[in-house]
């Protein structure tokens, strides 16, 4: 037996914009993300400095460098990244966008200036098996005393 249901306009309306929001989000989720860090050589939180210096990434999720001010790259820390992840070096002064495909902790630098305290963590996902190894890497003292606040964020 066919039975009908009466609903009003507006929870018809409601209806279709709640289907709408969800097939969205789903189609959102599935597209990757590209967060923007540029390289200053200054700003409130100090000189040479990556803005943002701490990024969170879902794997597939990229990084575009840009060079905002001009002499910096972006380049990994050795022991500071997930085994078998491949090692970044991005020519000074060239925008670049890297692509992370594999979980971890990866932390950055700039070779120029990374005695001046230069440096970036980005956590990939949810694996954090390489933590303690990245967190166990020596610097020196301005790169250490900028990468402690941001292994604080590390959820």
């Amino acid at each position: 037996m066919l039975r009908l249901i009466q609903i009003s306009a507006g929870e018809f309306l409601a209806s279709c914009l709640l289907t709408t929001i969800a097939a969205l989000s789903l189609t959102t989720e599935a597209l990757s993300a590209e967060v923007v860090v540029k390289t200053l050589n200054s700003s409130p939180g100090g000189p040479m400095v990556f803005d943002p210096a701490f990024v969170k990434l879902a794997p597939g999720d990229s990084l575009r460098i840009v060079p905002t001010d001009k002499g910096h790259n972006i380049e990994s820390i050795k022991g500071m990244a997930p085994e078998g992840a491949p090692a970044v070096k991005t020519v000074v002064g060239k925008e670049e966008t890297i692509t992370f495909d594999k979980e971890g902790i990866y932390g950055f630098k700039c070779s120029p200036h990374y005695l001046m305290g230069m440096v970036a963590l980005v956590v990939v996902g949810s694996n954090r098996d390489n933590l303690e190894p990245a967190r166990a890497v020596e610097h020196g003292k301005l790169a250490k005393k900028r990468f402690d606040p941001l292994f604080a964020q590390v959820p």
